[in-house]
């Protein structure tokens, strides 16, 4: 007999535990959706079917996760689960000093108060909603330099991630004395997912080296960001996940990570470095808002759970199946017609809610309606990341953001294929009724990062 080779991705793990999900009514979703403010951040969960909202803590863990939580050490200080912790972290990322967060954005915090003042400048190849927001709130400036390819949704390119290296030169040989690091974000969240090439992260180092710049990788996903180099970039086939996240934080000089994400765990996060000057003002930061540096605002089994997580995200079975689920939901849309940002990245499926509702403005939020569209037909959840993300600036002023998506982030391990279908139907539902979707208006906003709390109100959609 010849070998067979399947064409089915099938999931690389049995369930052996399941939670019951609530089925609602159309009508009972309208008074839902009403009652939280037109917001989907403020549905309760119970009232979700399928939750895309976010990849962040929402995955489910393995037995081996399962197993290290229970023999944690839950001890103040000095916790054998927290040296096991440091030593994944060092194993795969190779910085010296590791510094537990309860998640990412605190490790942002710690790291933008250590390094940042007012009017310092911050490049990143696209700043995410929280890295963004501490950037600003120590009053430095972000700035996105993405390639121009980032921004064109439909154009096929295998690293849409990439930073502009020519913009980057620019901006640096003018205000290098204003930069106290470079951030790259792996994979490109803000950005549709998409992810950054090891030539592209060799080249910023090299910008960064050249005039003696920290750089640092914001590394949610570096384990999805390695797979796409093994599979898309030469000379990587033959290398592991691990071999390939190895090598690219080799070019950094440290990162922040939440472990919500490619940590596989439900909470955590870190902050790691290898100058020591600033190691120890991250350290004494961190007493003061996270907790002593041997915990750092998380259990002893949380610190067991990213242990383990750690290398089970970058397991090739696993990423193998988790890149192909997204594939399999955009190559459904796509064939339907759905415009979404191609190729399918790492974590989510975005669609393209600017292009497929060209009757509603940007400051009527397009994604936010579409997103809310989801809920109301089949009960899912999912996020704008557009005007009303990204449109409020500093100054107070709103501007139309760059893009225009509703980002369907896939939770890990936690749903199955006909999860998947149902999704695409409830979207191509969605889609078939475009021209009866309306825009929004804020009715209340908080003046900073607004959109996890803002309620709004609908538009009549035009006839």
């Amino acid at each position: 007999m010849q070998e067979f080779h399947a064409q089915t991705i099938i999931e690389p793990f049995r369930v052996r535990s399941v939670e019951p999900i609530q089925f609602t009514t159309f009508a009972e979703r309208q008074q839902k959706l009403a009652a939280a403010g037109y917001n989907p951040f403020l549905l309760r969960a119970e009232d979700v079917l399928i939750d895309m909202l976010t990849d962040s803590g929402t995955g489910a863990m393995s037995s081996r996760q399962w197993a290290g939580m229970i023999a944690s050490d839950e001890s103040y200080a000095g916790a054998a689960s927290f040296y096991k912790f440091e030593a994944a972290v060092q194993d795969i990322t190779g910085f010296k000093h590791v510094i537990p967060t309860h998640q990412g954005r605190a490790a942002e915090n710690i790291l933008f108060h250590s390094i940042a003042k007012p009017g310092d400048i911050i490049p990143n190849n696209t700043h995410f909603d929280t890295t963004r927001a501490h950037v600003e709130n120590v009053g430095a400036i972000p700035r996105d330099l993405v390639i121009s390819e980032g921004r064109q949704p439909r154009l096929i390119h295998p690293f849409k991630g990439n930073m502009d290296i020519a913009q980057l030169e620019a901006l640096v040989a003018e205000h290098h004395e204003r930069i106290p690091a470079i951030m790259l974000t792996v994979t490109n969240n803000s950005g549709g997912g998409q992810p950054v090439s090891m030539a592209n992260v060799r080249a910023v180092s090299e910008v960064a080296r050249r005039y003696g710049i920290p750089f640092f990788i914001d590394a949610c996903r570096f384990a999805e960001n390695a797979w796409f180099i093994k599979t898309r970039e030469d000379g990587y086939a033959d290398k592991t996940p691990l071999e390939i996240a190895r090598e690219m934080f080799r070019y950094a000089d440290g990162c922040t990570m939440s472990a919500k994400k490619d940590g596989m765990a439900n909470i955590g996060g870190f902050l790691a470095v290898n100058d020591d000057d600033l190691a120890l003002r991250c350290r004494n930061l961190e007493i003061l808002t996270e907790g002593f540096p041997t915990y750092g605002g998380m259990a002893g089994y949380d610190l067991e759970a990213i242990a383990q997580g750690l290398y089970e995200a970058l397991d090739p079975h696993y990423l193998r199946y988790r890149i192909r689920s997204i594939a399999y939901l955009g190559d459904k849309l796509t064939a339907a017609g759905v415009p979404i940002i191609q190729p399918t990245g790492g974590h989510a499926v975005y669609i393209d809610a600017g292009e497929l509702l060209p009757h509603i403005p940007p400051l009527q939020y397009p994604a936010w309606a579409f997103n809310n569209a989801l809920y109301l037909l089949g009960g899912v959840r999912g996020v704008e990341i557009g005007t009303v993300m990204f449109g409020m600036q500093p100054d107070g002023q709103e501007k139309a953001a760059a893009m225009e998506l509703v980002r369907l982030a896939f939770p890990r391990r936690a749903y199955t294929q006909s999860h998947v279908d149902y999704l695409a139907e409830v979207i191509l539902a969605a889609y078939q009724q475009r021209q009866q979707i309306g825009g929004y208006q804020l009715v209340w906003q908080s003046p900073v990062l607004r959109h996890f709390t803002a309620r709004l109100a609908p538009i009549a959609a035009p006839n």
